[in-house]
């Protein structure tokens, strides 16, 4: 849905919102906010709200601290979860300077400027997420834990299966938001669901994402529980993925998927980093369907991209190795840059790799390259990487290479 500024504030005024959340993220896609009262709505459209840049992990040092937010009224959405009188709502933010200039560090802007290239060259992209996450229980003093909520496994039913109502009560609230979820199902490990979602532009796929993490890990603590999306929570348990599928086609219609396949491994090695930002995002590749080698193939789970069996507009491709620590505006944006350098160069993948990686013997295995397997490999990759520097502000990348 698209709003004016003008149409919020008529909104506000006859809904009886009360606070408005302001909500942005720091450099690695932690969600950030703060809220204002609706006399201040305004203001703040038209000159923003200041902030303190120097407080934010990977933004400014103190020295040009002030920054400031201007909410997308395109972004409005009410919180459901917040009293029915005076409720609260929320819009993301673009961030800039006070000389209006915008703030490099700005991973939303990252984002838009990767969209608005691809439009520029007649392509538009498609995501579509996976997000997996465990549900813990807390502890007598309301700490997380590392207690499963269930011992149910793949796709288990009620009564072994006790997420079944936490997770109808995200896909509810999502849906009050105008938040599509396609399906959703208990995964393979000990109190593990997953919530999938239809495809959508990048900027509403990117802050829908945003928007899941928040919902489930409010939903998960209004049901005294603890929601987990880190790579890997558990040391014999699957880890936790975020596969993102990719579509992309172009102004007649013609679908694109190989050539974008095939930038995307090309650069793939390159841009790990900001798909698996943390040390323990490396515990999880390589084990329980999370990839290893650089490959690809039709409807295989052991490759780093598949393309599960699909028709007409519904036909994707799954890259695999992302997890939910990933910034998605980065991550969509690097994967939209992949994907049109695969374009521009006409690139066409290798041959697929119709085996299982989990099972084959080494001789098989040494004909592929893996990805970068340790977080300091994933760092050198990057901070190599012209394609990189390209597009990630050296902000950004100076942010993530000294992040231990």
């Amino acid at each position: 849905m698209k709003y004016s500024p003008q149409e919020v504030m008529e909104y506000v005024r006859e809904e009886d919102v009360k606070f408005i959340r302001l909500a942005f993220c720091d450099v690695f896609g932690k969600q950030k906010n703060i809220s204002v009262m609706p006399g201040e709505l305004p203001y703040a459209f038209e000159y923003g709200i200041p902030f303190d840049g120097s407080a934010i992990k990977g933004f400014s040092d103190e020295s040009r601290s002030d920054l400031l937010l201007h909410p997308d009224p395109d972004t409005l959405n009410v919180l459901p979860w917040r009293p029915e009188h005076g409720k609260v709502v929320r819009m993301f933010c673009n961030i800039t300077y006070p000389d209006g200039r915008q703030f490099e560090s700005d991973t939303r802007a990252v984002l838009k400027n990767a969209a608005a290239e691809a439009e520029k060259q007649g392509i538009s992209f498609s995501f579509g997420s996976e997000m997996e996450f465990y549900l813990f229980c807390l502890d007598e003093n309301g700490k997380p834990t590392k207690t499963p909520y269930d011992n149910a496994e793949y796709m288990d039913i009620a009564p072994e299966d006790k997420g079944e109502n936490v997770r109808r009560e995200i896909c509810l609230t999502l849906e009050q938001m105008g938040i599509r979820p396609e399906s959703s199902h208990h995964e393979e490990g000990p109190g593990q669901n997953e919530i999938d979602f239809r495809h959508s532009e990048p900027m509403t796929a990117a802050d829908n994402t945003m928007t899941f993490q928040t919902v489930v890990k409010t939903v998960a603590h209004r049901n005294g529980l603890w929601a987990d999306f880190s790579p890997k929570p558990l040391k014999n348990f699957p880890g936790n993925g975020f596969h993102i599928n990719i579509s992309a086609k172009d102004e007649k219609g013609s679908r694109l998927l190989e050539s974008v396949i095939a930038g995307i491994l090309d650069k793939i090695s390159e841009i790990t980093l900001f798909l698996n930002p943390d040390e323990q995002s490396y515990k999880r590749l390589g084990s329980s369907k999370a990839p290893e080698y650089i490959s690809w193939a039709e409807g295989n789970r052991s490759q780093l991209i598949r393309v599960p069996a699909a028709q007409g507009e519904y036909v994707r491709a799954e890259l695999r190795s992302a997890d939910s620590l990933s910034n998605p505006y980065l991550a969509f944006a690097l994967i939209i840059y992949a994907g049109l350098y695969g374009i521009k160069n006409n690139l066409t993948p290798p041959p697929k790799a119709n085996i299982n990686l989990f099972t084959a013997d080494e001789e098989t295995l040494k004909a592929l390259k893996k990805l970068p397997l340790k977080h300091e490999d994933a760092v050198i990759c990057a901070e190599n990487s012209d394609f990189v520097k390209q597009y990630i502000p050296q902000s950004v990348l100076s942010a993530y290479c000294k992040k231990i």
